[in-house]
């Protein structure tokens, strides 16, 4: 009996291994990315490792077929930066059209999903109806849409002209009947607020075909809010108006920052953006002295993306002042 007890004794206890929630869900995130993260290593990565070998070298062709590379240091930034001049414009004039546009779309979008979160009777037709332009204008149909240039020209340029029967524009005339110039000439408002608000009406359907996924993430931030924070504020005598400012705006907050990143990348890495079509076109052998195209246009390449991360960062350092997040204890 002491024999068995001693060997009972000194038998070790086999601890289960427990796994916390956290751990589960980080490794079922890292099983969720890693075909990315597999497809990033085997195909991006040493297409981004050719591209700074490009902006910082000069290639000339071989007699014999294939291509030499030489080292030439930080020659290419010099160029685009200081000897051709179009690049730097077109810099200029595509960050002008960006603070212009991102206000507008994520005011718009937002505005939108507060009166589609409203109950109403088709509320899921009309939600489809303001998401349909995001289809239209990606994968196969957007190349169909883009072919056909006067169909295109018509839906994204509200100041062409458009044979009616009668001898008017029908687009423009909705605009010039209003005569939103006039009436904030007579307001006494400055003529650059004219021209920006002029500029956001003739550009309607651009902002709507942009605000669709903003729209969606919108409505998601106003769908999680608990109903009975705002059963709170009625009981409180709050108004609406102000349960909107003191409520709706924080909560979404997260969101609005979300939206705000994602306008700006969807903007500055849009085939139609001035930026990425003059470095196309340059890529192309059109650029200056039609030489160096593949490395010139690698160099603006790079010079454009760390411009893109380091606006996204001062924008993100901005409205992080001012997020709000949940606290659930």
């Amino acid at each position: 009996m002491s024999k068995i007890s001693t060997v009972n004794r000194a038998a070790p206890k086999r601890r289960r291994k427990t796994v916390s929630l956290d751990r589960k869900q980080a490794r079922a995130g890292w099983l969720f990315v890693l075909p990315f993260v597999i497809g990033f290593i085997i195909i991006y990565a040493p297409i981004i490792i050719d591209s700074i070998k490009y902006s910082l070298g000069s290639i000339s062709v071989s007699m014999g077929g294939g291509f030499n590379l030489k080292m030439v240091g930080l020659k290419n930034y010099r160029n685009a930066l200081f000897v051709d001049a179009n690049f730097v414009m077109t810099l200029k004039s595509g960050l002008k059209e960006l603070f212009i546009d991102i206000p507008v779309i994520v005011i718009f979008s937002l505005f939108m999903a507060v009166l589609l979160n409203q109950k109403m009777f088709g509320r899921a037709v009309f939600r489809a109806i303001f998401f349909v332009p995001v289809i239209l204008c990606t994968g196969l149909i957007g190349e169909i849409d883009s072919v056909n240039s006067t169909f295109n020209s018509y839906l994204s340029d509200t100041s062409s002209s458009i044979d009616t029967g009668a001898g008017t524009d029908a687009v423009s005339e909705i605009v010039s009947k209003t005569d939103i110039q006039w009436m904030f000439q007579s307001m006494k408002v400055g003529t650059e607020i004219t021209t920006y608000v002029v500029g956001w009406m003739n550009n309607i359907y651009e902002i709507v075909n942009r605000s669709g996924v903003q729209m969606l993430i919108f409505l998601a931030g106003l769908q999680s809010i608990s109903d009975s924070i705002y059963e709170s504020c009625d009981i409180d005598g709050a108004s609406a108006w102000e349960a909107f400012w003191k409520v709706t705006i924080p909560m979404v907050s997260p969101m609005i920052l979300v939206n705000a990143i994602y306008t700006i990348i969807d903007a500055l890495t849009s085939s139609t953006n001035s930026v990425m079509s003059y470095i196309s076109t340059v890529y192309n052998g059109n650029g200056m002295n039609g030489s160096g195209g593949h490395e010139l246009s690698s160099a603006m390449s790079w010079l454009y993306f760390l411009l893109v991360m380091v606006i996204i960062a001062v924008i993100s350092g901005i409205l992080s002042l001012f997020i709000f997040y949940q606290r659930r204890d």
